[in-house]
């Protein structure tokens, strides 16, 4: 009889001890950790045009535009993640056990990737909607000039927007302009 192999689960302790010494960055979920692929030159440019984009506009709130080096734990379910991009409303509240990770974004964008794409809509996106301060997500798609909103109301709800069309984000009262973001990045 042929027994179960053992996986070691860890602890978020250990999660954060691998992150501080680590030069990859990790997502950690249910005990496991999972090593964060590098983005692409595209990738990159489009999370840097939708950063300048909301810091252009939201300079003299409340708001505060984070780049994907912030750590945000979605304490419900014991995710960490980094998004590409992160808005926090007031001052960075953590998580009281990781005074790296916040606890609680307004918004997020993710950048979708081949890799990534199907997590980042499905499980990804859920985890992400039971942040109590959350009030958007973003989706910006590399093989198309796309942007997808979701965002809280009764229910979450969705829009997309394509070409010269503008995403309001009534929940920081700003929007985004999908040529103008595309057209920084250098897009196709």
């Amino acid at each position: 009889m042929m027994r179960p192999v053992r996986l070691h689960r860890y602890s978020y302790f250990e999660y954060r001890s691998l992150e501080e010494v680590s030069s990859t960055k990790h997502e950690f979920l249910d005990g496991e950790i999972y090593a964060m692929a590098g983005g692409t030159p595209l990738h990159a440019a489009l999370q840097a045009a939708v950063a300048t984009a909301l810091s252009n506009q939201l300079v003299g709130t409340e708001c505060r535009v984070y780049g994907s080096d912030l750590r945000v734990r979605v304490l419900a379910t014991g995710l960490a993640t980094y998004p590409d991009v992160t808005v926090v409303y007031g001052p960075v509240q953590t998580d009281p056990e990781d005074r790296n990770a916040a606890v609680n974004p307004r918004l997020v964008v993710e950048v979708l990737s081949d890799g990534t794409e199907e997590y980042d809509r499905g499980e990804k996106l859920a985890q992400y909607q039971r942040i109590p301060t959350l009030q958007a997500v973003v989706l910006v798609s590399q093989r198309e000039r796309r942007i997808e909103l979701w965002e809280r109301g009764e229910t979450w709800g969705n829009v997309t927007a394509e070409s010269a069309h503008t995403l309001r984000i009534a929940a920081l009262g700003c929007s985004l302009t999908v040529s103008a973001l595309y057209d920084s990045a250098g897009a196709p």
